[in-house]
């Protein structure tokens, strides 16, 4: 294995020879607007591929691709000539349908828009389905003293009931003192 900073070194180099080829040397009349746009090459540094994108219809899409392939020969004895390494890595060219993708991407940021729109053009007028305010607030501070002091006089009816002995409900053990009953 190969340290991962010397593959990414190498696999930029191959894009800059490849790009520099696909512009200068190359003159292949099917090439057509060629971008190269990534490479990547394996960790034992035996397998590159270059990811390029083509300006224009489907058509010259498929020209380009076929134009790439027959080059590979004389792209790939340049890679070696120019990198200096001991075994020169294999070249894959991959369409890379990054364009595509982007393409696509604003479609439907396009269509989000528009449907956030339509929303908010129907909220414009509507008005809540019940209260404004669906949540209970006490009409003053005198409902809130009210409903503490209900509260502490239900603790002191316990007292007043009959058989009461000021123990909790956990009952008393055997010795009287308040704790688990015996069994």
């Amino acid at each position: 294995m190969v340290d991962a900073a010397r593959a990414r070194k190498l696999a930029d180099r191959i894009q800059q020879i490849v790009a520099e080829m696909l512009e200068r040397r190359i003159k292949d009349p099917r090439l057509g607007f060629v971008t190269v746009t990534d490479t990547r090459i394996t960790n034992d540094l035996r397998d590159a591929t270059v990811y390029y994108t083509v300006y224009g219809s489907d058509g010259e899409r498929a020209e380009t691709a076929a134009a790439l392939e027959s080059a590979k020969g004389v792209i790939r004895s340049e890679v070696g000539r120019k990198t200096g390494v001991r075994h020169t890595p294999s070249i894959t060219f991959v369409m890379d349908s990054l364009m595509e993708n982007a393409a696509h991407i604003d479609d439907l940021l396009a269509q989000a828009r528009a449907k956030d729109a339509e929303v908010a053009r129907a909220a414009q007028g509507a008005s809540p389905a019940g209260d404004a305010n669906p949540y209970r607030e006490p009409d003053s501070a005198e409902d809130e003293d009210d409903d503490l002091d209900d509260l502490d006089e239900d603790d002191e009816d316990d007292e007043d009931e009959p058989g009461f002995d000021g123990h909790g409900a956990a009952g008393d053990g055997e010795d009287g003192r308040p704790g688990r009953p015996s069994s």
